[in-house]
């Protein structure tokens, strides 16, 4: 049996407790100083020590991180997701390999402490399933110290395309662990067509849903409803994401509290990055509804937009800020979307700080969970399953 005791860790209520693991699992918490000796130690030294990070949406295909860098080019009469698709592909086409710049990407997110992620990929007649390919044997060479779900998706809508089903069907025997949707009104123009393909394939295969909503307002909410209510008629609850959600943002309190009911009750999860430059859901209300909110840094210097620095904590900051959150209470909220918000929308089994979970941890330079919202420390020390990974902004081979 392979055992590290790692002492003097602060969790989050404060106290001090030595952490004893065992093959790669927290076998024993108590308080510092009271556990008997073993033969690996590792101080941590009264470090805030925390679950490790959940990026819970993410394109390792499509970032240019480590690449030259490409100057953005704005939509030409305001945010149009088709032309950014077709920037997309222009960029793309000049850009590195996708296996050096999706390595790149991973080794950032993991050097700050994001130990579970979900990718999308895209899965269309313009690149098959060449990207996809390409990015599960980089998700092979990351096993050790990083989990990855990826989502096989068509960026461009999938009943205008031909053949799109078939590949999606074929992502999923291939590895892939969802199947996703975009925009099934503003891309296809038929919702229920559009579901059909998903949800059949999901149902098929037995996998989860992720589907991108940038619809704004009434289209977005109604296309909301639409997938709460597919979720619930094939039991799918806690395995339905809606990413992005958009239009939640553009609702009066009152519609936004009644939509977030119907959320709640079918057990779909929302992701939000609270991007600059678009309304986003309200974080607050959707939880006290007792809808799963959960985060993720989404496109990292893309042809989305130039930023990113695939920092969950940042994240965490970001989804603070924007929600004017202030109090210890409502930090601490920003602070689960992004740890187990995202460890229930991925389903993740073993996931924080207990007896039994995965040592899958990070340690912060903060007295508590608020201040590390405010502060964002760095440099971090992550750990994987109790072996150390990443240290100082460098991931540890």
């Amino acid at each position: 049996m392979t055992e590290t005791l790692f002492t003097n860790a602060k969790l989050a209520d404060g106290t001090l407790n030595d952490i004893l693991v065992s093959n790669g699992r927290i076998s024993t918490i108590a308080a510092a100083g009271s556990s008997p000796g073993s033969a690996r130690t590792f101080d941590i030294a009264g470090a805030l020590l925390v679950p490790g990070f959940v990026e819970g949406h993410i394109h390792l295909d499509t970032s240019f991180y480590g690449d030259k860098w490409i100057p953005h080019k704005p939509c030409t009469n305001g945010f149009d997701v088709h032309e950014r698709v077709a920037f997309q592909a222009e960029n793309l086409a000049a850009a590195a390999p996708m296996d050096e710049r999706a390595r790149s990407q991973l080794d950032l997110c993991i050097s700050n402490g994001a130990l579970q992620m979900r990718s999308h990929v895209m899965v269309d007649g313009s690149v098959g399933l060449k990207s996809l390919e390409t990015i599960l044997a980089v998700r092979e060479e990351y096993k050790d110290i990083i989990d990855i779900q990826l989502v096989a998706f068509r960026q461009s809508g999938i009943l205008t395309s031909p053949g799109t089903r078939d590949l999606m069907d074929e992502a999923i025997g291939m590895g892939a662990d969802l199947v996703g949707g975009l925009d099934p009104l503003s891309f296809d123009r038929d919702i229920k067509g559009h579901l059909d393909v998903v949800f059949g394939i999901a149902e098929k295969r037995g996998v989860d849903v992720d589907i991108h909503l940038h619809d704004a307002g009434t289209m977005g909410a109604m296309t909301i409803e639409e997938i709460c209510a597919r979720t619930a008629a094939l039991g799918m609850q806690g395995h339905v994401t809606v990413s992005h959600a958009y239009g939640l943002g553009d609702l009066a309190p009152d519609a936004a509290k009644k939509i977030a009911a119907v959320i709640a009750e079918s057990g779909v999860s929302i992701m939000t990055n609270a991007p600059g430059n678009h309304n986003f859901p309200p974080v607050a209300l959707l939880r006290a509804a007792g809808v799963n909110v959960f985060s993720g840094n989404d496109n990292i210097r893309d042809s989305w937009w130039p930023f990113g620095d695939g920092d969950m904590l940042r994240r965490a900051e970001i989804i603070a800020y924007r929600s004017g959150f202030y109090t210890d209470t409502e930090l601490s909220a920003a602070f689960d979307v992004v740890t187990t918000g995202g460890a229930k929308a991925l389903n993740l089994e073993g996931y924080g700080i207990a007896v039994g979970a995965k040592a899958d941890f990070v340690t912060l330079a903060a007295d508590h969970i608020p201040e590390a919202v405010v502060a964002v420390p760095k440099p971090r020390r992550v750990f994987k399953q109790g072996r150390l990974v990443a240290d100082n902004g460098a991931v540890v081979r």
